[in-house]
């Protein structure tokens, strides 16, 4: 059931942000007299799960959801109607149109998923608010890696500062350190002590290398929240509202304590808890993910605070939000050209995974959001067969006055949709591997 929940918000999620993005190639189109004859949603290599015609356009469903697209008359495309291009060129065709023209239609699509993005954030702050979790807030301070002891840093420090300014959600310092230019971090260790730490500049390229992602978690209470049903817990007697005290008499004071003996275990496991005063060891045997099917309430740890934004307060907000979001996936997209990089490209098992395994349109708005930003910037790329190697071409023929031969473009689009291809295959191909990992 999780399973189908995450693929019916995927498939929704993605329908939605490829009809619009089509759209924004239509539009344009349009209205500068050029005949689309064709807007799919996926692709419709032999055949199609529906169709009907209306106008000069056909409009249809495709059976290969790996995207969409719509056929302009007169532009090589992914169709590589080659046929057309033979014949002469017509006054309705793409060809025949003004460059200005042909950048507008082609920059439509990214134009549209862009200004989505911003609204769909707009609309979240508006309807949902934000929460957030200020420095005071963290009632027992952090758990900090053993690579960032190495800079100061201490288990149980409180984080009151980014680069000397107090930051709106403490618990952002992860992403801050590993995309934004955080060079110092001032710190309230536990024995009271103030001290601000200095960051190393290199210091998201540390984090990637070494596998830290999360180098400051927030120290939680080891008090069992939820059990899940059916899981390896619940058949061992594990209940909600049991306090762990140890695992293979090893203390546990904190949750993420508990994890690690967790997740490092190999053999069967005895967990001593406290429950209502009174200690209880129960044994069971991890799974091969070595899950055991317990979570803990973050609100044991962390006093979550939240604030409602008007509709024009909503707007500057969630503005900001897509303008940073788009920032840090650029900045982040650098490791991909990494040797670990390449093997952590993720393809539709990864991005089906983002989504949460209950329905919640406050997530299923936030990944459609960010998916609509990615996209546009992916989109933009300087590689044929994206919009942004349609666009690097007809920006090349406006400021040389020379346009690229048909028979050019021809080969440029064979190229960039092989390399396409082989990208996918190296996504999905990941997927396969860490699923069966």
């Amino acid at each position: 059931m999780e399973i189908l929940i995450k693929a019916l918000q995927f498939i929704l999620s993605l329908s939605f942000l490829i009809v619009l993005h089509e759209l924004g190639h239509f539009i344009p189109a349009k209205i500068f007299k050029t005949r689309v004859e064709k807007f799919y949603l996926f692709f419709d290599y032999k055949f199609s799960l529906f169709k009907t015609k209306i106008g000069e356009t056909v409009y249809g469903i495709g059976w290969i959801p790996l995207g969409g697209y719509v056929k302009i008359s007169g532009m090589i495309d992914e169709s590589m109607d080659t046929e057309q291009m033979q014949q002469p060129a017509q006054p309705w065709e793409f060809r025949s149109k003004p460059a200005w023209q042909r950048l507008i239609i082609m920059l439509g699509g990214v134009t549209v998923n862009f200004i989505l993005g911003i609204l769909i954030y707009i609309m979240i702050v508006f309807v949902w608010g934000v929460d957030f979790i200020k420095p005071t807030d963290v009632k027992q301070g952090f758990a900090v890696n053993e690579v960032f002891k190495e800079y100061g840093f201490k288990d149980g420090d409180k984080i009151l500062k980014f680069n000397g300014v107090e930051p709106l959600d403490v618990t952002d310092v992860n992403r801050h350190l590993f995309l934004r230019e955080l060079t110092s971090l001032e710190v309230l260790h536990e024995d009271g002590t103030l001290e601000t730490l200095n960051i190393p500049e290199n210091i998201g390229e540390v984090m990637w290398e070494k596998g830290i992602m999360e180098p400051f978690s927030v120290r939680i209470p080891p008090v069992i929240d939820t059990v899940i049903a059916g899981s390896i817990s619940e058949k061992a007697g594990l209940l909600k509202n049991d306090k762990i005290i140890a695992v293979d008499n090893t203390p546990v004071a904190y949750w993420h304590e508990f994890t690690k003996l967790v997740v490092n275990s190999t053999n069967e496991i005895t967990i001593k808890v406290d429950r209502d005063g009174t200690t209880k060891s129960i044994t069971l045997q991890p799974g091969k993910d070595n899950k055991i099917g317990v979570s803990f309430n973050l609100q044991n740890a962390v006093n979550i605070q939240h604030k409602d934004y008007s509709f024009m307060e909503s707007i500057p907000k969630g503005n900001s939000m897509a303008v940073w979001i788009l920032k840090d996936y650029v900045t982040q997209f650098k490791y991909v050209f990494t040797k670990k990089g390449a093997t952590s490209i993720g393809g539709f098992i990864a991005i089906g995974n983002i989504f949460p395994a209950t329905w919640s349109w406050l997530a299923f708005w936030e990944i459609t959001a960010f998916l609509s930003i990615m996209l546009a910037f992916m989109n933009l790329l300087p590689i044929p067969a994206l919009d942004g190697g349609h666009v690097m071409f007809t920006l090349y023929e406006m400021i040389t006055g020379r346009k690229p031969s048909d028979k050019f473009l021809e080969y440029a689009q064979i190229t960039g949709f092989l390399l396409l291809i082989a990208l996918l295959i190296l996504a999905n191909g990941n997927d396969v591997v860490k699923l069966f990992s």
